[in-house]
């Protein structure tokens, strides 16, 4: 009879947890009806809009590199400074960045080469000495695959008001060609945002840093950047900077438009359980809820579940639901996308089930392999997100 219960009881939580997944997808699609794709107010202000300073690290070349830094130097926004940080000092980056700043004089813009050892976050060391030389009260930290539109920055800043000390962008992917493009766009448009704009609406750190803007004075207050380079994810860690330090946080209404030349599932799988060993460490009660959060998994249980409780059958409950997900996940691109999807609706149902299926099995496979790689270099994190190298860079 207590056995009875336990089963019961056991099945009453997952179906509460189902219950409360459902709820996430429809939070998510209407909050981000809501919050997304907003025009900037071009009307006068009292005072004028702030200048920023913009930390572009970059590193190597792709086909892309030129025309996603060109969207920087074309900006409709009274002032701000490009601070251009690159390590090596041979890398082709450099050709790239020298030709933009010939082509566009106007645009203040500086070149930092060398970096800096202040931790063993690659990007941290590389931004440092730009950081350290920025001359404005507000800093965006921008990865060297976003494309700007002309009022993006506006966006950023205005949503910068009294007690927001950190707006970020959403992740989100420019329209490509090809299979891996369309899984970038899915995973993205999908479990991505669906994460990312729940997390904005209760206020939950959720912030990934290819795209956003700080107040200096929040970073400066804790030792400046530099402070952030015992962790592979400065991005968590800042934001937590953020809100400790009694600040709130906000994404803006325009995605990061995400434009990398180089686009294959295997490195993009590669990214995802990069990311998923950084959660881990940092939010270890993730290791239960993630999985059990993923459509196929959290089907199989709830199908289980409504069998005990409700007697109903348990594969008809699995289809529905794997039907709602699957309509909940295409309104929820749909909305993100603001516009036609840059694919039909097959190449979607393909694109959808793949990364379905493979999502639990990154996950695992970040549990059971904690190391990580990036770029030439490999790191071990400890619990808590604090990260040293395990082997040495090899110099040529």
């Amino acid at each position: 009879m207590s056995f009875s219960i336990y089963i019961y009881g056991f099945a009453i939580a997952l179906f509460i947890f189902y219950c409360g997944n459902l709820l996430l997808h429809l939070l998510g699609i209407t909050y981000g009806k809501i919050k997304l794709h907003k025009k900037p107010c071009l009307l006068p202000r009292e005072s004028p809009l702030p200048s920023v300073s913009i930390l572009k690290p970059l590193m190597g070349v792709d086909p892309n590199l030129s025309q996603n830094l060109e969207t920087f130097f074309t900006m409709q926004y009274p002032s701000y400074e490009l601070l251009f940080c690159i390590e090596d000092k041979e890398d082709p980056a450099v050709v790239v960045v020298q030709h933009l700043m010939d082509k566009y004089p106007k645009i203040v813009a500086n070149l930092y080469l060398g970096g800096s050892d202040v931790g063993v976050n690659p990007k941290i060391n590389n931004m440092n000495p730009a950081y350290e030389n920025a001359k404005y009260e507000l800093v965006m930290i921008s990865d060297s695959g976003i494309r700007m539109k002309e009022d993006t920055l506006l966006d950023m800043v205005q949503h910068m008001k009294e007690g927001i000390g950190l707006v970020h962008q959403m992740p989100f992917t420019c329209d490509r060609e090809g299979f891996a493009a369309t899984f970038e766009k899915i995973y993205f448009g999908t479990y991505q945002s669906r994460m990312y704009l729940t997390a904005d609406l209760f206020g939950a750190i959720c912030h990934t840093g290819m795209s956003s803007l700080i107040r200096r004075e929040v970073l400066d207050n804790v030792g400046g950047l530099k402070e952030f380079g015992r962790y592979l994810a400065e991005d968590f860690f800042l934001a937590k900077a953020v809100t400790e330090a009694g600040w709130k946080s906000t994404i803006s209404s325009q995605p990061a438009w995400q434009n990398s030349g180089v686009c294959d599932v295997t490195n993009f799988q590669l990214r995802l359980t990069r990311w998923a060993k950084l959660r881990v460490a940092m939010v270890p009660h993730l290791i239960i809820l993630e999985p059990l959060s993923e459509c196929m998994v959290l089907g199989c249980l709830a199908s289980w579940a409504v069998n005990v409780l409700f007697q109903w059958d348990a594969l008809p409950f699995y289809l529905v639901h794997i039907l709602v997900w699957f309509l909940s996940d295409w309104i929820m691109l749909s909305v993100v996308q603001n516009g036609p999807l840059p694919f039909n609706k097959f190449n979607f149902v393909v694109g959808w089930l793949f990364r379905e299926f493979t999502g639990p099995y990154l996950f695992l496979n970040a549990l059971f392999n904690p190391a990580i790689r990036w770029r030439e270099r490999t790191f071990k994190l400890y619990w808590g997100g604090v990260a040293y190298e395990l082997k040495q860079r090899i110099k040529s």
